[in-house]
């Protein structure tokens, strides 16, 4: 349940008559009801606030008394996915008494009445999640001990940033928002808010304000059509979700099955998958529907889709007659995911740094600072030519897909897979070295904030392994990658040579113990400036011991594939948790670890049984990570709501 407050103190406009004839702040309370609030309170005062936040238990929204604005950014504001706590912001030139903020990343890391480096002007709304109502209640309190000149909401804001809350920026665009003090200001506000088709503007907005040059100029240009009808139809963001699976999952058959009309037909529906998939985003923020298991699920199909089409297009590439087109389709999932796992990472890094005081001094003016005001430049000019390479040489999901599609179409699967990995070596590089020099100027402790353990992915038998700390986790995680990785070469030049590689076997036991070497900075702090790259090392170390189990054990490509992908499932819902801020999947300490399952792999291909062992770990991952989808979005859902619909015993029912 949400409440809505009008905090009207300090706020003269609060009273001033609208074009129906109601005070500002009751036509505010109206809007808030409309916007999804369950109840809407108007208070005189910080203390009479603080007290009513102290009864609550869900989000509160506050808005002062003097904003003007379309219904619908309040909605957006109450609905806004980005995170718990988020502030109105806006562009308006600050008036006497406003609170200027300070945003880096879509975070607010200062505000207060003067900011030299303001980024833009509090817009005297926010919504607060239920863990920072604690906070919200003891900012309250401390505004009001000394109060100020201006509206009680700017000082409330001021104090609750200064609490160190974390507050994410909800940005107008094309709707309007502004704070007003006289008469004159509101009939200007009215006018602009009429002048503005609420609805139009709700659907522009649903596409993203930046987005990737294939997205942006051959989707977005006509998608938002397919936004309205699918609103229209009653389809749920979900519901189109499913349905783009299905395009790219029957895309997937048509490359593998060949021939130029598969192969154009497949291309035509894997771009009408895309396009889908961007529509399922859409039309959540067009509709308000919102849900933690929606943008769960959304991550994990976009994952999924991509390479059930690497698959199509390796089975496709080996029927043609290239022998190693399974291979191909493995080293593209392969080099995808561990280049998704550094953006996670390196995601969560710049967040830690922006909500840090910037450094002075040389480290600010070094290589990566410099970097990192080049970048923000870049990014600011939306325009330019630099900022669209910039987007685009990175080979972001709308390049990819349309990459896939020309070259499927026009060459065939084996261009096709060639041509996505030979650009996504080249974007790992150019990301990868300028991520590192950016990360050494940040240098802020990534993994000291989330359980470390977890998305390592360990098991039982990392943690039981000593600590080696001089070395730092980072070097221990590569040097035991290298291990399989060169066992693999040297399986993959006897098997070109038409030897046998499962003369190799016996040496599966060395590869396994450098494997095992990451395991030594389990316990080890993941606070050096580059261990942000820790997670995507390991995941290659694994894959790549996978692979060399494959190649010395006589498995079928197809199989290798196959089990790789549900890895990447498994990992994929770890870093969908991360991005989320989500707690660990109920069963995960059944999924035995990295290490674990790697012994696994080694002690059956020794015996001969690589393949079969391969097939059975795989399916037993494969259930239990269904069970765990089950148990975390279905079971336990459902046990904490019939708990929370017992009534406790001697409490009056109302």
């Amino acid at each position: 349940m949400t409440v809505a407050i009008v905090l009207a103190a300090g706020a003269p406009a609060a009273g001033l008559p609208t074009g129906t004839g109601e005070p500002l702040a009751d036509r505010l309370a109206a809007q808030l009801r409309r916007a999804g609030a369950d109840r809407v309170h108007t208070v005189t005062d910080l203390p009479a606030l603080a007290a009513l936040v102290d009864t609550v238990t869900g989000p509160v929204l506050v808005t002062g008394g003097d904003l003007v604005a379309h219904t619908a950014v309040l909605r957006h504001l109450a609905t806004s996915p980005v995170g718990p706590t988020v502030a109105l912001v806006l562009t308006d030139p600050p008036a006497a008494g406003a609170t200027v903020v300070r945003e880096e990343r879509g975070q607010v890391v200062d505000a207060g009445p003067e900011l030299p480096d303001a980024t833009g002007v509090f817009g005297g709304a926010l919504r607060v999640g239920a863990d920072d109502l604690p906070a919200l209640a003891a900012a309250a309190r401390s505004a009001a001990v000394a109060p100020a000149a201006g509206a009680a909401v700017d000082r409330l804001f001021a104090a609750l940033t200064d609490l160190g809350t974390l507050t994410f920026a909800h940005r107008v665009r094309l709707l309007v928002a502004h704070r007003v003090a006289d008469p004159a200001g509101l009939a200007a506000a009215e006018t602009a808010l009429a002048g503005v088709d609420e609805d139009r503007a709700q659907l522009r907005l649903s596409v993203k304000e930046r987005d990737d040059f294939f997205t942006t100029y051959f989707v977005s240009t006509w998608s938002p059509y397919v936004t309205k009808a699918c609103a229209r139809l009653g389809l749920t963001p979900t519901g189109v979700t499913m349905v783009s699976v299905l395009f790219a999952v029957v895309a997937a058959v048509l490359f593998g099955a060949g021939g130029r009309p598969a192969l154009v037909a497949g291309a035509v529906l894997l771009y009408l998958g895309f396009v889908l998939d961007c529509v399922d985003g859409q039309l959540a923020r067009y509709t308000r529907h919102f849900s933690a298991w929606g943008g769960w699920l959304d991550t994990m199909a976009d994952r999924a889709k991509e390479y059930l089409v690497y698959a199509g297009l390796g089975y496709g590439a080996t029927h043609a007659g290239f022998r190693y087109g399974w291979a191909l389709a493995i080293a593209a999932m392969t080099l995808q995911t561990v280049r998704h796992m550094t953006d996670a990472w390196y995601g969560v890094l710049h967040d830690e740094a922006a909500r840090r005081p910037r450094p002075a001094g040389p480290a600010a003016g070094g290589i990566g600072g410099k970097l990192n005001a080049a970048s923000t430049r870049v990014q600011a000019d939306t325009g330019s030519v630099s900022y669209w390479l910039k987007r685009t040489v990175v080979f972001p999901i709308g390049e990819r897909w349309a990459l896939i599609a020309v070259t499927a179409a026009l060459f065939g699967p084996l261009v096709s897979l060639v041509s996505v990995l030979v650009w996504g070596v080249l974007a790992f590089g150019y990301t990868g070295a300028l991520r590192t020099l950016r990360a050494r100027w940040m240098w802020v402790p990534v993994l000291d904030t989330v359980d470390a353990t977890l998305h390592r992915d360990d098991g039982p038998v990392a943690a039981r392994l000593p600590v080696v700390r001089p070395m730092g986790p980072l070097t221990l995680a590569v040097l035991g990658a290298l291990g399989p990785a060169v066992l693999l070469v040297v399986g993959l030049f006897r098997s070109a040579g038409d030897g046998d590689p499962g003369g190799l076997r016996w040496w599966l036991p060395v590869a396994l113990v450098v494997l095992l070497v990451a395991g030594l900075g389990a316990g080890a702090a993941h606070n050096g400036p580059l261990d942000w790259l820790v997670p995507a090392a390991l995941r290659a170390g694994e894959y790549l011991f996978a692979a060399v189990v494959g190649v010395v054990g006589g498995v079928p490509a197809w199989l290798v594939f196959g089990y790789l992908f549900v890895l990447t499932v498994h990992h994929y819902d770890l870093t969908a948790r991360l991005e989320k801020r989500q707690a660990a999947p109920p069963l995960h300490a059944w999924t035995l670890g990295w290490e674990g399952r790697s012994v696994l792999l080694a002690v059956a291909a020794i015996a001969g049984f690589a393949a079969p062992a391969m097939a059975t770990i795989g399916t037993y991952l494969l259930v239990v990570f269904v069970a765990s989808v089950v148990l975390a979005w279905v079971v336990l859902p459902a046990r904490a709501g019939r708990a929370a619909a017992v009534p406790v015993r001697g409490a009056s029912p109302g």
